[in-house]
């Protein structure tokens, strides 16, 4: 039978129950914590299959090796401990809606045993938060050769292979072969962008740590491929050429127009004929949101196994089951495609989520979502960001670059620091990591 580990259904208190600790959802368990559960008001239970969080728009740094995952990840086990909540190791498989259950399945170890049994818990209110993971389309050869940046282990394996790769060029005594030390990225998303010009940077770095038979400039190349005519399509064309022009100055070549059709064990295959010789090659061509929420109980989901909502973050066939951040289709009203998965909609949506939750204990009236887009900024490493601003500072768009968005875009991590540790906390993690970079390699190494 099936392990029961939550309040019972008997008990007085509500149990909210949160699926997926990405950033909305971990920001959303840390917030009700602090107020409904730090006061007895409510039995607040996080599942999650990870044991550890970073916040996803750092993966790209962390493949590269300019962040150590380790410096930067938070344990679920203690930030639950601290900030009253409790958290729960597993992955959803499935929903029981009649019973108010959440299957949660079994967790294994890396040899196959058993840590955790298959269990459900039971809720009064339901919030998914599972966020996305990368759409392959079913490109032949993309799930066996590409690495899709969805988690710090993908980020891990990646720079593990990039590292081992330098060495092995270094060491050998023949000439390289046409893919050796060529990376190719697939889409030309913020993600694709930002990990080409980490590692324009990251992979000289590296070289220069003894690895002295390697000549980046000549041996290492960097390409971006993008089945649209520009790269960063869902941005201004103004954003999209500035970011183009720091890429063609960094030597990234460029290939717009061009679908991928397989990617092999030596390189990527295009529609027109093309064949890009490469030995690491990642996958950043659209997203989806998990399969387990397709169809999941009868809940209504999209094309991209999204979870539609209504304008209260409530799912339309259940109201005690919400959803948010990628996982979650949420109406913007003029937008046809909705709410954009994006870092500052989960935040916005787990903050708004936290007022709602209390008026739904209370059994008061729910309030209507409303997001607001204060622009989209990309990191080009070291060299530069571009984007823009939006919202009180101009009508429309304000372009910003260099220095100043480099600078706002560093306040972004922060400010996600601030939703789960305080001011205080940041501020001393924020000068910890600053001194220990002074005494440190300025890459990860290994």
């Amino acid at each position: 039978m099936d392990a029961q580990t939550n309040a019972s259904p008997a008990s007085s208190l509500p149990r909210i129950v949160i699926v997926g600790g990405g950033a909305g959802g971990l920001e959303l368990a840390t917030r009700l914590g602090n107020t409904l559960g730090r006061r007895g008001l409510a039995d607040i239970t996080l599942v999650e299959r990870g044991r550890s969080h970073l916040w996803k728009p750092l993966l790209h740094q962390a493949a590269a090796g300019t962040l150590d995952i380790d410096d930067n990840e938070l344990n679920y086990l203690a930030q639950s401990t601290w900030h009253h909540f409790k958290y729960r190791l597993g992955a959803m498989e499935g929903l029981d809606r009649v019973r108010k259950q959440v299957l949660v399945a079994p967790t294994l170890d890396e040899d196959g045993r058993e840590i955790v049994p298959r269990r459900r818990f039971g809720y009064d209110i339901l919030v998914l938060a599972l966020g996305s993971q990368n759409n392959d389309f079913g490109t032949p050869g993309a799930a066996e050769f590409a690495i899709a940046l969805d988690s710090p282990e993908d980020a891990r394996r990646f720079h593990k292979r990039l590292v081992n790769a330098c060495i092995a060029a270094n060491s050998q005594a023949g000439p390289l072969r046409p893919e050796q030390l060529k990376v190719v990225a697939i889409g030309a998303g913020a993600t694709g962008v930002e990990l080409v010009a980490e590692l324009h940077n990251s992979t000289r770095t590296l070289a220069a740590y003894g690895l002295d038979r390697i000549d980046p400039e000549r041996d290492m190349r960097l390409s971006l491929v993008e089945a649209a005519p520009r790269i960063l399509p869902a941005l201004s064309e103004r954003v999209s050429a500035a970011a183009a022009a720091e890429l063609v100055k960094l030597g990234v070549q460029i290939h717009t127009g061009k679908r991928v059709t397989a990617v092999t064990a030596t390189g990527v295959q295009t529609a027109d004929g093309d064949f890009l010789p490469a030995e690491l090659v990642v996958w950043a061509a659209g997203v989806k949101a998990p399969d387990v929420l397709r169809e999941l109980d009868g809940l209504e989901s999209n094309r991209i196994n999204q979870l539609v909502v209504r304008s209260t973050l409530q799912t339309t066939r259940d109201d005690a089951i919400f959803a948010l951040g990628d996982c979650a289709a949420c109406p913007w009203e003029g937008h046809p495609g909705g709410v954009p998965p994006r870092a500052q909609a989960a935040h916005q949506q787990a903050g708004f989520l936290v007022r709602q939750i209390q008026r739904r204990c209370a059994n008061k009236p729910l309030h209507d979502f409303h997001y607001r887009d204060f622009g989209s900024l990309v990191s080009l490493g070291e060299h530069s960001t571009v984007g823009s601003l939006m919202g009180g500072l101009a009508k429309g768009s304000l372009f910003i670059e260099g220095h100043v968005a480099r600078f706002i875009y560093w306040l972004l991590y922060r400010k996600h620091l601030h939703a789960l540790h305080g001011f205080w906390k940041t501020v001393f993690l924020t000068l910890a990591r600053l001194i220990s970079r002074t005494t440190e390699p300025r890459i990860k190494l290994h």
